[in-house]
């Protein structure tokens, strides 16, 4: 039996089996540019996270742990973005708003999941900064092989299992339409809490408290670690030595900024703002993020970027000479 057909277990023993679809927001007026809009968007959100994974691959002296953890980055964003993007583009397109509840809470876990893992692997991030300024000496005994690939696992893990949580209780309110409209472009939990029609009181008890766990806690953390690290690096007495310790943590700290700010506003936020507010927040903790992700890394990373034009000139000899 798979997750999801126990996910609706519940929903056939109460008597819910009405609702047959859920029908989404689109892009009614101005289509065309919007369809053109995102679709270039999310080109670019998978050439650029898929050049930033494979040159961290292909370039042995980025295989450390700084890199390891972009790496994983890069890969949730492609996902990421994938669980959004593609149904976005198909609605734009053919009009066709319809997904059908299984759809719709499928969706929703990949979401989830994604966002989660990546809020996990951001603060692991940030944990591996502090041990490289703050504790130089042991780092690469600290931040060993081993430790690397189960902080990954952890990331990854954390994020799907406290989906089941957000799905699970989804997937268990009652809706009074047969079609019910969705006041979103794709599957999130709040917009589907906000269209149930039975109380939703505990259930947005149990958005808050899921959220802070997952999302503001790992924010206060990532906050906790750079007040270590900015502290260490203020102590630094030459010039260029702050430079490059802030240049190393700088990138890191802008992703952070962004996705955290936007993600907490959208869960755990005060409520009573207008939708276009909403969707805006939506839209910039899951779409900016992997869009920006490999803009950042590449134009504040000397490695990377020569990395990057080591490879282009590789591939150029290879193919005209």
């Amino acid at each position: 039996m798979t997750l999801f057909q126990m996910l609706l277990i519940d929903l056939r023993h109460q008597n819910y089996t009405s609702l047959e679809n859920f029908l989404l927001l689109t892009f009614s007026d101005g289509w065309f540019f919007v369809t053109i809009l995102f679709f270039v968007i999310y080109c670019t959100i998978l050439i650029g996270n898929f050049c930033i994974f494979t040159i961290i691959r292909l370039e042995s002296h980025l295989h450390t742990p700084m890199y390891f953890f972009l790496s994983n980055l890069s890969m949730l964003d492609i996902l990421y973005s994938s669980s959004t993007l593609p149904l976005i583009l198909f609605n734009c397109v053919t009009g066709n708003t319809k997904i059908s509840f299984k759809k719709c809470i499928f969706q929703l876990y990949l979401f989830v999941s994604l966002g989660g893992a990546e809020c996990i692997l951001l603060a692991i991030m940030a944990y591996d900064r502090f041990v490289a300024i703050c504790n130089p000496l042991h780092y690469p005994v600290v931040m060993n092989a081993r430790l690397c690939a189960s902080f990954a696992a952890v990331s990854w893990l954390s994020g799907f299992l406290n989906s089941i949580v957000h799905t699970v209780m989804t997937a268990n309110l009652s809706f009074c339409k047969s079609q019910q409209i969705i006041n979103h472009f794709y599957c999130d939990v709040p917009p589907l809490i906000q269209a149930s029609c039975n109380p939703t009181k505990t259930s947005k008890i149990l958005l808050y408290v899921v959220s802070i766990f997952l999302g503001f806690t790992p924010f206060l953390y990532i906050v906790i670690s750079y007040i270590h690290i900015i502290s260490t690096i203020m102590k630094i007495k030459s010039s260029e030595g702050r430079r490059k310790a802030f240049s190393t943590c700088s990138s890191h700290l802008i992703v952070v900024t962004m996705f955290y700010g936007t993600a907490n506003f959208n869960y755990i936020g005060p409520s009573g703002y207008s939708l276009v507010v909403e969707h805006l927040a939506s839209f910039l903790y899951s779409l900016l993020t992997p869009l920006v992700n490999p803009i950042i890394y590449c134009l504040r990373n000397k490695e990377v970027k020569g990395a990057l034009k080591k490879q282009l000139r590789r591939f150029y000899f290879k193919t005209y000479r």
